[in-house]
């Protein structure tokens, strides 16, 4: 037994040196492990030690399917440990700034960091251009019929209920098709909630979410939220015994800015307090499929037994942005929904449905799914390695389980507005953190989207936003930070 500990340790330290000269540097793929065994005439259980003692170390990472990868150094946000509301509920007034910022985005030439769209050339473009000519020869007559009300796509309904026989059975009475996910939070907030009410939120969230918030005329509260386990249930059970939260609007899967994943002991423990205290909750599982664990992890809607949790879902971010399709599992609501559906937009296209059907229930979905998983895992590792390389000492990251952004806490005195205003002026795109809260915080953070390929330009913007950020800080005097609810260590 001692050679054979032996063995595996001096196999880690290694690798461990390789790691730390940088002969292996940040982002790297380790050799597989089958080479590893084959090059050091190791056994394949040994090799596999090795790399659980450098896992163990912080030196390196395992990626689903994709094999061992050097962790990038940047230093991760640090956790939270409030569990009580720091805010109090607030109406949403974010809708201006948003405007200001998009159109600035939208410069000629700005390199595009800001918003959350996966890359052109990770999309299945031609096969979906093959499944649209297909299902119009075979099936003209969906380019014909009433859009106008009840228009669920049969095989796109079979084809939700098949992705969701992991982790449940739904009722197919319960699944209404939409025109996107936006549509499908809006449409079952409506059904939920009036205005005046309050709508508990993580903090940070996804800057939609709080413009349709603001466009109902609710408020907002937020809720502590940590980077790597997401909302904090002991707040939310204190604002929902308090009486202070009508209904609930959260990412539990993927929180947008974080990438952060809800544990499932607290997804089942969330959907305990949705049914003893008759709240819903409008789940955004849109990134669902794009997380990096080794299993999908299943939504809150699977512990769900009263009906409370409405399950809001797209493909627009593996498939197509533009291929606006999407759905709602609604639950006791189901009525109102459909009827605030047909009233508000009609029908969903049934030919769009079709399409995806042929799609999603293909091997290629599934072969998309990986591609998009492993890619953007190494880009978000790739762009780490470089905001820790170009940006100030004192920034911190997240460390995202799924999607495809990265958020950045930037040193106190630093405004992430005024940097936007700068980069812009350097054609460099990206979302400023006060975007993400309805109180105003996270004035010294900011999101950056890493799906873009990583090239010359990548590197020279993100260079340049690290050199605005140092010299923001020699010239801007000293100004209260904002108020956050993550701090780094």
């Amino acid at each position: 037994m001692t050679a054979q500990i032996n063995l595996y340790e001096r196999l880690a330290d290694e690798l461990g040196a390789l790691i730390t000269s940088r002969v292996f540097a940040p982002g790297d793929r380790l050799p597989s492990i089958r080479h590893l065994s084959q090059q050091k005439r190791l056994s394949i259980s040994t090799v596999m030690q090795a790399l659980r003692l450098l896992e163990d170390r912080g030196l390196i990472d395992a990626r689903p399917q994709a094999g061992f990868y050097v962790r990038h150094r940047a230093r991760n946000l640090a956790g939270v440990h409030e569990s009580h509301c720091t805010t109090q509920p607030t109406y949403v007034g974010i809708n201006n700034l948003l405007m200001r910022v998009l159109r600035a985005n939208k410069t000629p030439g700005a390199l595009q960091l800001g918003l959350s769209w996966p890359p052109d050339e990770l999309l299945p473009v031609k096969r979906m251009q093959q499944i649209m000519a297909s299902v119009a020869r075979r099936s003209p007559e969906l380019l014909t019929q009433d859009g106008c009300f009840d228009t669920n796509e049969p095989n796109f309904i079979r084809q939700v209920i098949r992705r969701a026989v992991d982790w449940g059975r739904i009722d197919p009475q319960e699944i209404i098709a939409t025109n996107s996910c936006t549509e499908a939070m809006s449409l079952s907030l409506r059904a939920v909630a009036k205005p005046g009410d309050t709508v508990a939120i993580e903090s940070p969230t996804y800057f939609v979410l709080l413009q349709l918030i603001e466009s109902l005329g609710m408020k907002a509260l937020e809720i502590p939220t940590d980077p790597k386990t997401g909302l904090s249930i002991d707040a939310l059970e204190l604002a929902m015994r308090e009486g202070l939260v009508q209904a609930c609007l959260l990412v539990p899967n993927v929180n947008n800015p974080l990438g952060s994943i809800m544990p499932e002991e607290s997804k089942k423990r969330l959907a305990g307090l949705l049914t003893q205290y008759d709240i819903p909750l409008v789940e955004d599982d849109v990134y669902g499929d794009l997380c990096f664990t080794a299993e999908r992890p299943w939504p809150v809607k699977a512990y769900d037994t009263s009906g409370h949790v409405l399950l809001c879902s797209s493909f627009s971010k593996i498939i197509s942005p533009t291929v606006r399709a999407g759905y709602i599992v609604a639950g006791r609501y189901t009525q109102q929904v459909a009827f605030l559906k047909n009233v508000s937009s009609g029908g969903t296209s049934v030919f769009i449905q079709a399409v995806l059907a042929d799609y999603i229930g293909s091997s290629s979905y599934d072969n998309q799914v990986r591609r998009s998983r492993r890619t953007m895992a190494q880009r978000i590792a790739r762009m780490s390695d470089a905001v820790s390389e170009f940006f100030p000492a004192e920034c911190s990251v997240s460390a995202p389980q799924g999607g495809f952004v990265l958020w950045i806490q930037l040193p106190e005195e630093a405004d992430a507005l005024v940097l936007h205003a700068q980069a812009i002026a350097h054609r460099i795109a990206f979302m400023p953190g006060p975007l993400f809260s309805a109180s105003g915080k996270f004035g010294n953070y900011i999101r950056i989207n890493c799906g873009n390929a990583w090239n010359a330009e990548v590197e020279n913007a993100v260079r340049t936003l690290g050199t605005l950020v140092n010299r923001s800080l020699d010239e801007a005097p000293a100004r209260r930070p904002h108020p956050v609810l993550m701090r780094a260590s």
